[in-house]
This record gives structure tokens, C-alpha cells and sequence, in this order.
């Protein structure tokens, strides 16, 4: 089935400066979407530079010291049927606090089989709070040294809208969306002017909003890609981060995964 697709431009939809546009990433055939691009202009340096020593959110630094399993996920994963270069994350309530107390739905996810899982600190997994967790958690991480690192971040949906089983179109624009989650995907504060491009895909009955960040001052890597949709009483946000030189070769990677996400 082909994927179908409009791409608009639409340098005057953001009221704050804009970014130097970055392709579209590949999407699978199942999916239609459409992309708005924004355009960078140079400013708000003394804004960028005040950012740049922020840390409002103690998260991600916490989240780093975690130790990594020195196991490669292709010794335990599937094979992806759709990819066989890649294997298949899926998780189960075994995997999270919040997947056994039904806060989160399952998702699904493809890897490179030399990544390994990082271990996610109980404080961060949210597994002290369940089932009322009334901040953002962690769901699962994993990363490889040379090509970046994924993670999965759960939100309580009454910290975005009061609308019960809300859709992600419920809450808002995605201009809106990455307002409010944007610190959760650079690991310590969000600037617009940071944000390069927004997706919005359909899944089936499940709409996903889509980001690139080109994001220099960022915990989690100077390139981030996510991915985000609401589901039950839980927004899902899917992050996938790189420094320079990871991305330079795994940009398509990343890419690849990130589209593979689903919930």
C-alpha cells in the first residue's frame, strides 16, 4: 500500500523564529502524512545562551548515571518481520510499572540487534507513583555508543488537557505539544526556535505528531527526533537522540526507528 503524503511549508504558522529545514524522513507504507517546515532566522542568542545553563528538569541527569545491561538486544529480541536488519521491541507489562498497572499501552519498536538496554533508575521509572503518577516517567531506554539512544516517556494526560481519553488532536496543536514536552526531549529546557519540522501521521486509528530538533545546548544530543501521541490517560513521547558525530552516520537509523514506533 503506498504511503500518501502532502508536504506544506509554513514559514508565517510559528510565531517565534525558525529553523533551516531538514528533509523528511521515510514512512511506512501504512501511514499518511503531512509536514510543515520551518525556517531559522538568526536571533535570540541572549535567550539561547541563558537556556544553554538551564536544567529544569532533573530527569535526564539522573537518567544518564543509570547502568547499562552489556547485552546486546539481538541476543533476546525478534527479528523484525518487516526488516530483518533490525529486531523488535515489544512491550509487555513485564517490561514497566506503569504497563503492569495499565497507565501505559503497549508499544512497539524496531532496534539495530548491537544496541543494548539501559537500566532506568526506579525513581525515574515511575514506578513509586503508579497508577497515579502525577509527573512524566520513564518507560525504557536503549542506546549504543556509536549511533545515539532511544527512550520511551509517559506523561499523565491531565498534566496536558482535563479532557478525559483525550487524542492527541484533543490536546492541541503540535506547535502546543512540543511546548509542553519539549524539555523532555532535550533533557533540560525547549526553545521554538530549536525545531526544524513537524510531522502529523495516521496509524490506523492512532495520530502521532512528529519533530526534528536541532537542539546544541541539550542533555540528551545535539539532534533529536520525536515522535508523540496520546492514548487512554497517557501521552507517549518517543525520543530519539544523537550528538554530531553519532549523527552523521545514524541519522537514518534513528530515523527509521523512530518511524517504526508505534502505540
Amino acid at each position: 500500500m503506498a504511503t500518501t503524503a502532502s508536504v506544506t511549508p509554513l514559514s508565517s504558522t510559528f510565531s517565534t523564529p525558525s529553523s533551516t529545514p531538514k528533509p523528511p524522513s521515510s514512512h511506512p507504507s501504512s501511514i499518511s502524512f503531512k509536514t510543515y517546515q520551518n525556517f531559522k532566522q538568526p536571533n535570540s542568542t541572549i535567550r539561547r545562551e541563558f537556556l544553554k545553563g538551564m536544567a529544569v528538569i532533573p530527569l535526564f541527569v539522573l537518567q544518564e548515571h543509570a547502568l547499562a545491561r552489556e547485552i546486546e538486544v539481538g541476543s533476546f529480541l525478534p527479528q523484525s518481520p518487516s526488516d530483518p536488519s533490525f529486531v523488535l521491541f515489544k512491550a509487555s507489562p513485564k517490561d514497566t510499572p506503569a504497563l503492569r498497572a495499565g497507565n501505559v499501552q503497549p508499544y512497539q519498536f524496531i532496534l539495530p540487534p548491537t544496541w543494548k538496554q539501559a537500566r532506568v533508575a526506579n525513581i525515574l521509572s515511575g514506578n513509586y507513583c503508579q497508577p497515579k503518577c502525577a509527573e512524566p516517567w520513564v518507560e525504557v531506554k536503549f542506546e549504543d555508543e556509536n549511533q545515539g539512544k532511544v527512550q520511551v516517556v509517559a506523561s499523565p494526560l491531565i498534566r496536558l488537557t482535563n479532557k478525559p481519553n483525550a487524542t492527541i488532536e484533543d490536546i492541541g496543536s503540535p506547535e502546543k505539544v512540543i511546548a509542553s514536552l519539549g524539555p523532555f526531549v532535550t533533557g533540560n529546557s525547549y526553545d521554538s526556535d530549536e525545531l526544524l519540522e513537524i510531522s502529523v501521521e495516521k496509524q490506523g486509528d492512532q495520530t502521532y505528531y512528529k519533530y526534528a530538533l536541532e537542539t546544541p545546548y541539550a542533555m540528551t544530543g545535539s539532534h533529536n527526533l520525536a515522535k508523540a501521541t496520546a492514548k487512554g490517560n497517557t501521552v507517549v513521547l518517543f525520543v530519539a537522540s544523537a550528538n554530531d558525530k553519532q549523527w552523521q552516520s545514524s541519522q537514518k537509523t534513528l530515523k527509521a526507528i523512530l518511524d517504526s514506533f508505534q502505540v
